[in-house]
């Protein structure tokens, strides 16, 4: 069996397609860490948290995107990945992602449901304060 030198990757929001085509390399944020797929990879299905997702071209181009949440899967050499929510890292804001922290610390506690938010408002809002800095 021979094998490839690249990866078919595709990132869908539910606007539409961020990105579809061949990659030498892509590191997205799992729930648990940063993850890292090569062509060939073994299949795998994760949950995303929020950060970076970099895409290398099979020409070498660096592709970048800040992501929020859902799912990445690989199966035959094709990474999908599903996100609730995509920006360009260079589109980011970094006063607006302080105005994220502050409105997430504000957020009210008190219920399982309301921290479990707050959580999730507080690390997409340091996701993002990261990639702005």
């Amino acid at each position: 069996m021979t094998k490839s030198k690249t990866l078919h990757c595709s990132v869908v929001t539910p606007e539409g397609s961020v990105f579809d085509g061949p990659s030498v390399n892509v590191v997205f944020p799992a729930f648990d860490g940063e993850m890292g797929i090569l062509p060939n990879h073994a299949p795998l299905l994760t949950k995303l948290g929020a950060g970076e997702l970099r895409v290398v071209e099979a020409g070498g181009e660096v592709r970048r995107w800040f992501v929020d949440g859902g799912f990445a899967q690989v199966v035959e050499n094709r990474l999908t990945v599903l996100t609730e929510q995509s920006c360009p890292v260079e589109e980011l804001d970094r006063a607006e992602a302080r105005v994220a922290m502050e409105n997430a610390q504000a957020m009210p506690g008190g219920n399982p449901a309301n921290v479990e938010a707050r959580e999730k408002a507080m690390r997409s809002a340091r996701a993002q304060l990261r990639l702005t800095s």
